[in-house]
């Protein structure tokens, strides 16, 4: 369940992707779908300044506020890997060619 961190009020244009930026702003940039991958401009929205917090995912809700969720951490675990032995290779001998007489 997500908690709200800021009231903002932000008012959501479409064609952008809004987000909580590394300062704790609102920032907002232009969704590329189907252009040329280039330079992405990016434009500040709101200043909120929130501080995050490690384990929390920020973002924007349907009513323009700052809100965060805890992280799904965990899942299935990863098998561990048997160890393997060391196994020394033997050199192959080369077998010489005979000379046929004639």
């Amino acid at each position: 369940m997500a908690e709200k961190v800021a009231k903002v009020g932000v008012r959501k244009a479409t064609g952008y992707l809004y987000f909580v930026d590394k300062k704790g702003d609102v920032s907002r940039a232009k969704m590329a779908r189907g252009r040329k991958k280039g330079a992405k401009k990016i434009e500040k929205v709101a200043k909120v300044g929130v501080k995050k917090a490690k384990g929390y995912l920020y973002f924007i809700d349907g009513k323009g506020d700052v809100s965060r969720a805890k992280m799904a951490r965990g899942g299935r675990k990863k098998k561990k890997k048997a160890k393997k032995k060391k196994v020394k290779k033997k050199k192959a001998k080369k077998k010489k060619a005979k000379k046929k007489k004639r």
